[in-house]
């Protein structure tokens, strides 16, 4: 069953200032990223992603936790057991896709913010093989974990039974119960939005 969507007009800055401040903080980052430079300017390359809406879940919509179990690009097993009694940011992205260019470099920025604070970060690479991955990875400089799910597509499964992504890249937040809390369709409008449900989801007990 899907979860019911929340939304509060204090996450939800407008659509447009938010895209500028996020193209505006991210331009060094991707400066010499032609896919991100594409995106910004508007041209998407016949790319269609989600539109930046923020959807919260109030606790008691949220549904069961999510059971998932997946394998890393460096071949281990990674499993929703491993983030048990932990806020967990789930990012489903592929290489190819500019939004998940662009939004890369803040990705990395909260996950290194909230690591002492036991957040867990992990993107769900929906297309791409390892080494692609890897690549993107080490020219992002993204750090934190990600599994590859394109022939198994057992990850995106999982989490589309209750809040489907339905959008590359879409941002789960999900709560110390294993249960999707929050949702980003679309590249992430501004860095300080998801920095607020993530700080909302640390703060619940």
């Amino acid at each position: 069953m899907t979860a019911a969507p929340r939304r509060r007009s204090r996450i939800l800055l407008p659509v447009l200032a938010a895209v500028a401040a996020t193209a505006l903080a991210l331009s060094g980052c991707t400066a010499n990223d032609s896919l991100a430079t594409q995106y910004r300017s508007g041209n998407g390359q016949n790319y269609i992603a989600g539109d930046g809406t923020v959807s919260e879940y109030a606790a008691g919509n949220r549904g069961e936790p999510v059971s998932f179990t997946g394998t890393l690009q460096n071949g281990e097993t990674v499993s929703s057991k491993d983030y048990a009694g932990k806020v967990l940011v789930v990012n489903f992205w592929y290489a190819g896709c500019p939004p998940c260019r662009v939004e890369a470099p803040a990705l990395e920025t909260l996950s290194q913010k909230y690591a002492t604070q036991g957040v867990g970060f992990l993107g769900v690479n929906l297309y791409d093989s390892a080494q692609t991955a890897e690549s993107f990875e080490k020219e992002k400089g993204v750090t934190y974990p990600s599994a590859l799910d394109r022939d198994t597509g057992s990850i995106l499964l999982a989490f589309s039974k209750t809040v489907p992504p339905k959008a590359t890249p879409t941002t789960l937040v999900v709560d110390k119960e294993g249960r999707v809390a929050a949702r980003i369709l679309g590249a992430i409008p501004d860095k300080s939005i998801l920095d607020t449900l993530i700080s909302d989801a640390v703060a619940e007990h």
